[in-house]
């Protein structure tokens, strides 16, 4: 406690972020569908069903998946509206914030929080056509990937496609947001010191990389919540290629 007593110290003196197991059902549809031999039955309607139908259902679901987590979070309020996604302040700032505000640094700390989930919230539209760029390029391999994967399967084909690119979009957006925040720049300077001796975790040596990466991963988050929707209850998802796709998979 010390230490982050010190920490906020030195700031202010500078100073004066459904329960449906579809992956076997939908496996043994893809298998089917591909001339495959099947261990176990197939579920009525799947025989009708071909490799593009299935890889164009998958497709569509991603896609609106994507569709729906960029429009809810890359808005006002989408991140810091909503207590379930909302940014905290880095793990430092946390532990540091008590006596922060006992030194007088409550309404900065409270400004640094608003900006980093405005950052956020301005970053996320930049999301959207890499997204939709990798469901475009999502070849069968990969579906059948997704489909016979684990429960994260889907995230981890949108990480391995669009993380990296999606970083390199919203780190100078987040940073052009934070820096207004003096606070902000001070914890920058405190950071990239404090990392290089482990003080810090180096996901947190600057405000803008923190909040790249926890917008990305609130990013990831929601955009699986979405696509789980879909697939646990297809009937419901308003799409009639949706409904073949999924709704066969899941009568066994």
């Amino acid at each position: 406690m010390k230490r982050w007593f010190i920490l906020a110290t030195g700031l202010v003196l500078a100073q004066s972020t459904l329960a449906f197991d579809w992956n076997g059902a939908l496996k043994d549809a893809l298998d089917k569908a591909g001339g495959q031999s099947v261990g176990t039955a197939t579920a009525p309607g799947v025989d009708a069903l071909s490799s593009a139908d299935i890889n164009a259902g998958l497709k569509e679901a991603l896609t609106r998946g994507a569709d729906t987590a960029v429009a809810q979070l890359g808005v006002k309020d989408g991140f810091y509206g909503n207590p379930a996604l909302k940014i905290p302040l880095p793990d430092n700032l946390q532990k540091a914030s008590k006596a922060m505000r006992m030194l007088g640094m409550g309404a900065q700390a409270d400004e640094l929080v608003l900006a980093m989930n405005r950052a956020a919230e301005a970053a996320v539209p930049q999301a959207k056509p890499l997204l939709v760029d990798a469901v475009k390029g999502m070849t069968l391999e990969d579906a059948k990937g997704i489909l016979t994967g684990g429960p994260t399967s889907a995230t981890d084909f949108f990480r391995k496609k669009t993380e990296a690119q999606l970083t390199e979009r919203f780190t100078p957006i987040v940073k052009a947001t934070t820096d207004k925040v003096g606070l902000a720049q001070q914890y920058n300077r405190f950071g990239e010191t404090a990392a290089q001796f482990n003080l810090v975790d180096k996901s947190q040596a600057s405000v803008e990389q923190y909040v790249t990466q926890q917008s990305l991963d609130r990013l990831y988050r929601l955009i699986g919540e979405k696509e789980q929707a879909i697939r646990a209850n297809p009937m419901q998802a308003g799409s009639d290629l949706l409904k073949q796709v999924f709704g066969a998979a899941s009568r066994k």
